[in-house]
């Protein structure tokens, strides 16, 4: 029946027995004759005199309003991404924790909003607001990304809004690199401290590019000096994949008398590493307080830097360098 007819029935004082049928039909539901009549005229606009149409889009809206029940706020969204990365390195756990927190700090209102409902503006403006720098605002775009990825496998939202926010744009320095005396300088001071403790480690970073945090986690069962590789397992690695690590003739030669000596099971580093390759700076010339500080990466680009001269292949130092392809290399970690 149309809204007009539904109208007529009100002011006609004759009705059929279908219009008295719909109007105790409409009294049973509970529903006032006015605003039934209202409720048709307003699906009749919104289905542009279609009430076909009009019933497809309340539909539609039902089905809307079931997503938004299924979601969680954004702080309960953090809590379960980072207990899904539970397994990952305890610095990717703490950056994510640290960037999520920090933006529910400084962005109030964020931790309870649901988080089906935050647009990638939002997210764009949030990012800007909590951090300062390029590089900060970058690290804080990949935790956000972290947590929306979860939330839609979760399926508490649709997709991924940072997928949708330009990732800022971070301008490299200049590539520092040790020059052959500067080397040279600290292998001699990493042969006599404490009986050489550090040169192993050193060298391994120094002429294998193997990553700080990498070396830590080594122990002499994973260097295999006779087959000319070390192993990086993919717990051990900053990106979470295996790979080998060529033992070049220089390298093999310092290492050899501790391959030899030391039990398969000792670490590569000695006991308080961190303490102790602060002080074996100092004691090769690196002295913050007089404007030459220790760059953390700088053995790592060395290596690279060398290696590209003597070889000219960016496949093989990609795969030495553990990177998914030679774009950071050529970006970044190569002085030219």
């Amino acid at each position: 029946m149309k809204t007009n007819d539904m109208i007529q029935i009100q002011e006609s004082g004759e009705r059929t027995e279908q219009e008295k049928a719909l109007i105790t039909l409409v009294r049973e539901m509970g529903v006032d004759m006015g605003e039934a009549v209202r409720f048709l005229r307003v699906g009749q606009r919104a289905g542009a005199g279609s009430l076909t149409r009009a019933e497809h889009y309340i539909s539609l809206g039902r089905e809307e309003m079931r997503k938004r029940h299924k979601t969680v706020s954004f702080h309960k969204a953090v809590e379960v991404a980072i207990e899904e990365r539970k397994e990952r390195r305890k610095r990717t756990q703490r950056d994510l924790t640290y960037l999520s927190h920090r933006l529910m700090r400084l962005c109030p209102g964020l931790s309870r909003r649901r988080i089906r409902t935050i647009l990638a503006e939002e997210c764009a403006e949030w990012i800007e607001h909590a951090f300062n720098t390029p590089s900060q605002r970058k690290k804080a775009r990949a935790a956000l990304s972290c947590i929306f990825s979860s939330a839609v496998r979760h399926g508490w939202c649709t997709e991924n809004p940072i997928l949708h926010v330009i990732a800022p744009s971070v301008r490299e320095r200049r590539i520092r690199i040790l020059s052959a005396e500067e080397s040279q300088r600290l292998l001699s001071a990493a042969e006599q401290y404490r009986d050489g403790i550090c040169l192993p480690a050193v060298a391994i970073m120094l002429y294998a590019g193997v990553r700080p945090n990498e070396v830590m986690r080594l122990t002499w069962e994973h260097v295999c000096i006779p087959e000319g590789i070390i192993r990086i397992l993919p717990q051990h690695s900053k990106t979470g994949g295996a790979r080998y690590v060529t033992i070049s003739p220089r390298l093999a030669q310092v290492l050899s008398h501790a391959y030899q000596a030391c039990h398969p099971a000792s670490t590569i580093c000695p006991p308080n590493w961190t303490r102790h390759w602060t002080e074996l700076h100092r004691l090769a010339g690196w002295e913050p307080q007089e404007g030459n500080p220790w760059r953390p990466d700088v053995l790592r680009h060395t290596f690279a830097t060398n290696h590209l001269k003597e070889h000219h292949d960016y496949t093989a130092l990609q795969y030495e360098m553990g990177h998914r392809n030679a774009d950071l290399l050529r970006t970044r970690y190569v002085a030219m």
